[in-house]
Order: structure tokens, then C-alpha cells, then sequence
């Protein structure tokens, strides 16, 4: 398949039995739904198990799929419905702290290659990535979901109402609250 095929495109060739497309549907969205795991409070192992059962449901409804919405909606849909489905399983709380030593996690500071190396850099780094991360773990459940769905899912307003089942103007709420929260939180890192 080309670079340019949709998402939508890559579902319904391999619905109709290229294994090619969903090679590459699964690399272009395995990382961040991995992470959208992770930051929703499962540990790597979790993680692991939740992001499988997401691609099995994926495979086992893939000839089902109807181009209504978006595949990251839909992919992200079922995604959620798996950690809910896992949190409702579970009494104690949930932490991040796996998310912070995600190798191939998006790092929240932008370095100059030439910095990168130099041990305080590298520890300012982690440190603000640590504290990133305690932040978007303090959010309420509903703002963190949200904000997990935009940055890691790069799910629109739109789409993450329909994941959620929530309201447009909820889910904004929802989303500038978040921001307004983590922007308090890393006031200390600028």
C-alpha cells in the first residue's frame, strides 16, 4: 500500500484480504494507542494486553467497519471500551509511572542535538518529563481521557465526543480544563 493510503482505504483492503494494509495500519497507530494505555494508568504489561485485544477486535470486525466516522475514531473507541472494560477489573489505584520511562514516548522538551548529550541536560529533561507526566496523572479521569484522546490519539473535538459518548461542549470543557491544569503545572519549567 502507498503512504498515502487513508486509514479508512488500508481497513477495507484487508478486510478484503491484504495483510499488507494492516501491517501498515497497525504500524502507523501501535505506538500511540500503546501509550494511550499507558497514560491512562496500565503498566507495561497491561498495556501490552490491552493494546492486543484492541487489534483483535480490530481483525475480527475489520469486514463490519462502515466509513461513518474516522478509523481513529473507531480504533480508539474500541480502545477505550478495553480500558474501561480493564478498570472496571481492577480495585486499587492507578499509576503512570511506566509512562514516564516510555523509551519511545514523545519527549515534552525539544533539546539541540548537540546539547542531548550533556548529563545535566539529559536529567533537566527527564526530570520536566517526569513532571509532565505527574501532571497529566493528577487530572480528574474525564479531562485525562480527553486530553490522552487529542494528544496521543490526535482524535478532533468531534471524535472524541463520539468515543466518550459526551457532548461537544463537554468534551471542550473538558479539554481546556486539562490544558489550564498541566499549562499551572509546568509554569515552574519555562
Amino acid at each position: 500500500m502507498s503512504d498515502a493510503a487513508s486509514d479508512e482505504n488500508l481497513l477495507a483492503a484487508y478486510a478484503a484480504g491484504d495483510a499488507r494494509a494492516f501491517a501498515e495500519l497497525y504500524e502507523r497507530h501501535e505506538r500511540p494507542v500503546y501509550r494511550y494505555f499507558l497514560r491512562q494508568g496500565a503498566a507495561a504489561s497491561q498495556a501490552d494486553d490491552l493494546l492486543q485485544e484492541t487489534w483483535l477486535a480490530v481483525v475480527r470486525n475489520a469486514a463490519n467497519f462502515e466509513p461513518r466516522a474516522k478509523f481513529t475514531t473507531w480504533l480508539y473507541t474500541i480502545a477505550r471500551h478495553k480500558m474501561v472494560d480493564f478498570w472496571r477489573g481492577r480495585d486499587d489505584t492507578l499509576s503512570l509511572d511506566e509512562a514516564a520511562n516510555d523509551p519511545d514516548g514523545d519527549a515534552p522538551l525539544e533539546i539541540d542535538a548537540g546539547d542531548a548529550l550533556r548529563p545535566d541536560v539529559q536529567a533537566m529533561s527527564r526530570a520536566q518529563a517526569r513532571a509532565f507526566v505527574d501532571a497529566v496523572e493528577q487530572l480528574p479521569p474525564a479531562q485525562r481521557e480527553a486530553f490522552l484522546l487529542q494528544a496521543e490519539g490526535g482524535l478532533s473535538l468531534e471524535e472524541i465526543a463520539a468515543v466518550t459518548n459526551a457532548g461537544h461542549e463537554t468534551v471542550k470543557s473538558r479539554l481546556r480544563y486539562a490544558m489550564a491544569k498541566l499549562r499551572s503545572a509546568m509554569e515552574a519549567w519555562q
